[in-house]
């Protein structure tokens, strides 16, 4: 199968690098960060967006952190990190803090920070943010699919690159909030109606509306887990992260998370998100996308500047 990246997408990266990275002069302060999800091997697509940021850093003579993300415990495995770490070293990206190496931020692992995340929705709790939701996954299907409800932004125009529908509200009520998060989903309430708005550094002015892009969002998962935004804001506030660089996918989810910024009173870092690499249907690439893992790729004998030149996809 033959993936076309279209003009824009997968051109030679080191020279689209060098255009993104003129925006910095020497800035020692600048702390980024790699943070793969170790739930699959690692695509063309991470490529990019860990070179970008590999780059970035490099430009600005800051430092670089790698933080493995697995905090989901069923489809996180030991393989998928030491793929990670191997591919990206093999692309020629190298970081000053990680797991491997240690620093001032350790541990670098996800799994090994809930008390962090636990402080965290303490606060959170606190300040009045949260509410425990009791909806199962079959109430909120049938809640969202209602016909008395509006479920123009919920379910057919539903966002596919966004990760989860606007929540419809019914457990907003509840007052009664257990003193540990463990066996609920923890939800936080959305300011209905607040213009989100922040200046992306590769796409421009992006904005949002609280309750309308995007609803109550999970931040404590009912098996004990904490969700990707809190663990997110969580790590790069404790990390001293001062851009962080992603793909476009999570536009939305930076909106979420300047709100958990806010209520946690942590500083908000600048943002980067870069353009998504597609197939020749116009989707994104996944970890499904097998043939197209950096793994695949070096078994069949490609090269880095092949991939940095869009030749390793046919």
């Amino acid at each position: 199968m033959k993936f076309d990246l279209a003009a824009k997408s997968m051109v030679m990266i080191v020279t689209l690098i060098t255009s993104m990275t003129s925006f910095f002069s020497s800035q020692p302060g600048y702390r980024g960060r790699l943070a793969p999800s170790l739930t699959g091997y690692l695509h063309l697509g991470h490529a990019r967006t860990f070179w970008t940021a590999y780059q970035r850093a490099m430009t600005a003579g800051g430092t670089l952190v790698m933080r493995v993300e697995d905090l989901d415990p069923e489809r996180s495995r030991a393989e998928y990190s030491e793929a990670a770490l191997e591919d990206l070293r093999w692309l020629g990206i190298r970081w000053q803090e990680g797991p491997e190496i240690g620093g001032p931020c350790a541990p670098y692992e996800q799994s090994k920070r809930r008390t962090i995340y636990l402080e965290a929705w303490q606060k959170l709790l606190k300040g009045g943010f949260l509410f425990p939701c009791r909806c199962s996954r079959k109430d909120l299907e049938a809640a969202l699919s209602a016909p008395h409800e509006d479920n123009s932004q919920t379910n057919a125009e539903h966002d596919p690159l966004d990760d989860e529908p606007v929540y419809p509200g019914t457990c907003r009520q509840f007052q009664d909030a257990p003193s540990q998060p463990d066996g609920f989903n923890w939800r936080f309430r959305v300011p209905d109606g607040e213009v989100i708005e922040f200046e992306d550094l590769n796409l421009g002015p992006q904005q949002f509306i609280a309750g309308r892009d995007f609803g109550d969002f999970v931040v404590w998962r009912r098996d004990g887990v904490p969700s990707y935004q809190l663990a997110c804001v969580a790590d790069d506030a404790a990390m001293k992260i001062t851009e962080v660089v992603r793909g476009e996918d999570l536009l939305k989810s930076t909106a979420r998370q300047i709100l958990l910024y806010r209520a946690l009173q942590l500083e908000i870092p600048d943002w980067f998100h870069c353009s998504l690499v597609t197939d020749s249907n116009g989707f994104r690439l996944a970890k499904r996308h097998d043939a197209l893992s950096l793994r695949a790729l070096r078994q069949r004998g490609v090269t880095p500047m092949e991939i940095f030149q869009g030749n390793a996809l046919f």
